[in-house]
C-alpha cells in the first residue's frame, strides 16, 4: 500500500511519539501536567523539578559547513516537554537542507550554569530522523527505510526566564541558529 507523503509523517509521528510514551494519566504520580508525552523513566528520582514545562523552537536559519546548490532553506519548529532531573523529550519537523518534509522524535538532558555562567547552558538529544530520501538518503548515516538515529547537541544563551538563543551541532552538515520560548 503506498500513502502519500504527508500521511506517512503523520503516522511516522504517531508512532515515534507513542514509543517515547506519550500516555495521559501519568501526570497524579509526578504532579507535572494533565498530559505528559515523556514515559516515567525519564524522570529521575530525587532529581530537581523543572523550571519550565514546555519549550517552542523556532529556526529560521542553517549554516552549511559545504556550499552545494542543491541546498535549501531549512525551516524547524519543534516542542519539547520537561520532566525532572534536566530531562526532556520532543518532536521536531523541518523541512531539510533538501527541501524534504523532515521530523526527529527524541529524547535528551539538558546541563544549565556552564563554565559558572548562570544563563549559559547546553543539551543534547538522541532519537531517530525521519525524512532523507530519494536521492538524498545517503546524505546521513545509517538511514535505513528513510529512518536514521541521530544525536544532536547545542549550546544556549537564557536572554530571560523564558527566551534563549541556541546553536545546534549537525555533524559534518553544519549549525542551526534557533530561537526558544519556554512556557
Amino acid at each position: 500500500m503506498h500513502f502519500p507523503y504527508n500521511l506517512r509523517a503523520l503516522l511516522l509521528s504517531t508512532v515515534l511519539a507513542g514509543a517515547l510514551g506519550a500516555t495521559s494519566a501519568q501526570a497524579a504520580d509526578n504532579d507535572l501536567y494533565d498530559w505528559q508525552p515523556c514515559p516515567d523513566s525519564l524522570a529521575v528520582e530525587g532529581g530537581a523539578q523543572p523550571t519550565k514545562k514546555w519549550d517552542l523552537t523556532i529556526s529560521p536559519y542553517t549554516h552549511h559547513w559545504s556550499n552545494n546548490p542543491e541546498h535549501k532553506q531549512v525551516i524547524l519548529v519543534a516542542l519539547d516537554s520537561h520532566v525532572s532531573g534536566g530531562r526532556f523529550c520532543g518532536l521536531a519537523l523541518f523541512t531539510n537542507s533538501f527541501g524534504q518534509g523532515s521530523a526527529y522524535a527524541y529524547v535528551g538532558k539538558q546541563w544549565d550554569g556552564i563554565l559558572g555562567n548562570p544563563k549559559l547552558f547546553t543539551k543534547v538529544s538522541a532519537g531517530l530522523l525521519y525524512g532523507y530520501r530519494g536521492a538524498y538518503k545517503e546524505k546521513i548515516p545509517f538511514n535505513n527505510y528513510g529512518i536514521a538515529p541521530a544525536i544532536i547537541p547545542s549550546l544556549g544563551y537564557a536572554f530571560t526566564p523564558k527566551d534563549s538563543a541556541q546553536v545546534f551541532l549537525l555533524g559534518n552538515a553544519g549549525v542551526l541558529f534557533a530561537y526558544a520560548r519556554s512556557f
